[in-house]
């Protein structure tokens, strides 16, 4: 706890961003994840769910440690619902990265060649918007010192739209993939049914960071 007090200092804004670089770390882990499914490599993918469930934990510690520590209001500017309420989000993506990582590896799930290539890039965009998000909240500090107003606000405002073009593309990969699946649905058989359920979980994450920008940019907005 002595180095969750030190995060915390006189402020609950550097646990948030700590708490969003591990929830991050966790989807980044979905790339080699889904690059071994692909490779059949089922050691590498039952040693990246235990690396996953590891950052995981840590980003529930972080989180945790913000929820009994965050004072009911700050700076005037945030309210605790607030707080909660991003923290909540960004949480989600490590959550759903675990998900994918127990299920990949429970199932011994390889890649369908026909899904390959379209899966990869769906995962890569999903992570660059995760990585987007995580710069958002990066610029949270600033956001409070400078009471939310000027040109920093304009400057995260134009982030957070490009978190959400990258979602709505994330979106459209998302149906590719979904569209190449049923294609091979019969030669897959009760299997497909885990391969949308995996196709669903990966464009949630992706979901959570544009939530986590959608929220900020309400704040910036009051």
């Amino acid at each position: 706890m002595s180095l969750i007090a030190n995060l915390f200092g006189h402020s609950p804004i550097r646990p948030m961003q700590e708490h969003m670089k591990a929830a991050v770390e966790c989807a980044r882990q979905i790339l080699p994840l889904f690059e071994a499914m692909v490779a059949g490599d089922k050691a590498s993918i039952a040693v990246l769910h235990q690396e996953i469930d590891r950052l995981e934990h840590e980003a529930d510690r972080i989180k945790n440690a913000i929820r009994s520590n965050l004072p009911k209001r700050m700076f005037l500017a945030v309210e605790r619902r607030d707080m909660l309420e991003i923290l909540d989000n960004q949480d989600s993506i490590a959550d759903t990265a675990q998900d994918i990582a127990e299920l990949a590896d429970l199932r011994e799930m390889v890649v369908p060649k026909e899904l390959a290539a379209a899966f990869l890039e769906l995962v890569r965009r999903v992570v660059s918007a995760c990585e987007q998000a995580e710069r958002v909240i990066n610029e949270l500090d600033e956001l409070v010192e400078t009471g939310f107003r000027g040109r920093e606000v304009a400057r995260v405002d134009e982030m957070i739209e490009e978190l959400s073009r990258m979602e709505t593309h994330t979106d459209e990969l998302e149906r590719r993939v979904q569209k190449l699946l049923f294609g091979i649905e019969d030669e897959l058989g009760i299997s497909a049914m885990f391969w949308y359920r995996l196709i669903d979980n990966v464009g949630e994450m992706a979901d959570y960071a544009e939530r986590v920008g959608n929220r900020l940019r309400l704040l910036t907005a009051n």
